[in-house]
């Protein structure tokens, strides 16, 4: 017990740094995540040895990577998936799919490394979806047509390789699986449909665990908690992996309650984030071997590639033939197309399934992992880089520049100072969304006011009148006159462009 409480404490202390020092990073562009596995795998037993990963903390890596596809699955809206941009993403999955079961067969580089088996082709068309809410948030990308586009694809790229991992993966006949499948899906749809009728119904334990969620009974997080649990006990119990179980607690979840909670979900990430999700991370990082990997440079750099010629090619093709749907510039294009290519969980789960059943060596899992855990730092990067200089039409900028050199301090200004009025556009429509948001408070606690909650009626009060003197302030320093005006004209150019 003692040695458990070692490694766990390390641990800890490892996920209550990592923040910091990212903080600490120039322009923050290592993600938190990135600095957890690389800890781990400094101090796990290919490094210096002082995290054992022994079976108390390989349990919570277990329930860390469970609550990560928990919250990956409650980020789904169900009618995301049937929206048009969901069926595009779906078909955009199965011809990445394909594509990687051609390069996996044929290449004949992969057959050299070994490597020729369904895990690797699953592998090359994931999305760690998951993993890339905290990036899309702390980026401010939630809510945005690029974010939008990166959860639309992203979903397929996360759900995808789950099922196909239950479906390809598996040692039973095709009809058994099917049989297994069937079954897990009517405990699913049972789970999601009690807690709907007792919704519908008012039903008396439904009240008393809505009044109770907030009290010392916890009931709403317990339930889900117990949810998470039985669905991940459920599929062991018929021999699929628990991120299936997992993934489908949280889409369950979001049926049941389709709106959201913030309580409930500041809960759940308090104890995803701030305990269990780190572990799983660190614990990950502490898997990889990385003399082995050392050893395999060209498999590293090669799966690295083929990840984004077999991902990131397709979802940006995808986008470019659905421009009348979804009118993104080519810089952002490409921006989505890099961040649905970062890959990490579904990587560690499926080679550690392909390592358990004999199909692929520990060396070469590892390769993958590490692969996995560069594409978390370099994909979000470079879709932050091709996302900032989107707005400045660098490949115009050039074009200008070429055909009048002298000119090209000036060229240079002004783009850059259109991509700052663009941000500010794109802060003025935020704080417009806010300011209707609060009014519309307002109006609904109108009623409320009168039965003691005039206080709160002042402070939204208060609220509004600090947002409209935020907007008139910033339309100002655009030249822009408040009382006509609350953002840039639509039809507003690049110069020159």
């Amino acid at each position: 017990m003692t040695q458990e409480l070692v490694s766990l404490t390390i641990i800890m202390a490892v996920a209550a740094v990592s923040p910091i020092v990212a903080q600490l990073i120039p322009g923050r562009f290592i993600p938190q995540t990135v600095l957890l596995l690389v800890t781990g795998a400094a101090l796990g037993p290919y490094g210096l040895g002082v995290i054992e990963v022994n079976d108390a903390v390989k349990l919570l890596s277990e329930l860390g990577m469970a609550f990560l596809f928990l919250l990956a699955g409650y980020e789904i809206d169900p009618k995301r998936l049937a929206g048009h941009q969901g069926k595009v993403g779906l078909v955009t999955w199965i011809i990445t799919l394909g594509l990687a079961g051609l390069v996996v067969t044929l290449l004949p580089f992969f057959a050299r490394q070994g490597i020729d088996g369904i895990a690797t082709v699953i592998a090359l068309t994931t999305t760690a979806l998951g993993t890339l809410m905290p990036i899309l948030k702390e980026r401010n990308l939630e809510g945005t047509p690029i974010g939008d586009a990166i959860i639309s694809y992203g979903t397929w790229g996360e759900l995808g390789p789950i099922l196909a991992m239950a479906i390809l993966l598996s040692t039973r006949t095709g009809w058994q699986t099917m049989l297994v499948l069937g079954a897990f899906l009517a405990i699913c749809l049972l789970c999601a449909m009690l807690p709907t009728k007792a919704l519908k119904t008012g039903h008396r334990l439904y009240r008393f665990l809505t009044d109770n969620a907030n009290t010392s009974s916890q009931t709403l997080m317990r339930l889900t908690t117990f949810l998470l649990i039985f669905l991940v006990t459920i599929s062991a119990l018929f021999e699929l992996d628990a991120v299936l179980g997992a993934f489908a607690a949280g889409f369950i979840l979001r049926y049941i309650i389709p709106d959201g909670s913030k309580s409930l979900e500041m809960k759940l990430e308090g104890v995803g984030y701030g305990f269990l999700i780190p572990v799983f991370f660190v614990v990950s990082g502490a898997a990889i071997n990385v003399r082995a990997v050392a050893g395999r440079p060209a498999l590293l750099v090669a799966f690295i590639v083929m990840l984004m010629l077999i991902r990131a090619a397709p979802v940006y093709v995808a986008l470019s033939l659905d421009k009348r749907e979804n009118p993104l510039s080519s810089h952002h294009r490409v921006t989505v197309a890099l961040y649905c290519t970062t890959a990490l969980p579904i990587i560690v789960a499926v080679t550690s399934l392909a390592v358990k059943v004999g199909t692929m060596q520990s060396d070469t899992a590892s390769t993958l992992v590490a692969a996995g855990a560069i594409t978390v730092f370099l994909m979000p990067l470079l879709g932050s880089i091709t996302y900032q200089v989107a707005d400045v039409h660098p490949v115009t900028a050039v074009r200008e520049i070429a055909h009048t050199p002298s000119d090209w301090r000036t060229i240079v200004h002004e783009h850059a100072q259109v991509r700052a009025l663009l941000h500010h556009q794109d802060r003025l429509k935020r704080m417009a969304e806010t300011l209707d948001a609060l009014e519309t408070m307002g109006t609904m606690g109108h009623g409320d006011a009168a039965h003691g909650n005039a206080e709160c009626d002042e402070h939204r009060a208060e609220l509004v009148k600090r947002a409209r003197r935020e907007i008139d302030r910033q339309l100002k320093e655009l030249g822009l006159d408040p009382q006509l005006t609350t953002q840039l004209p639509h039809n507003y150019r690049y110069p020159k462009n």
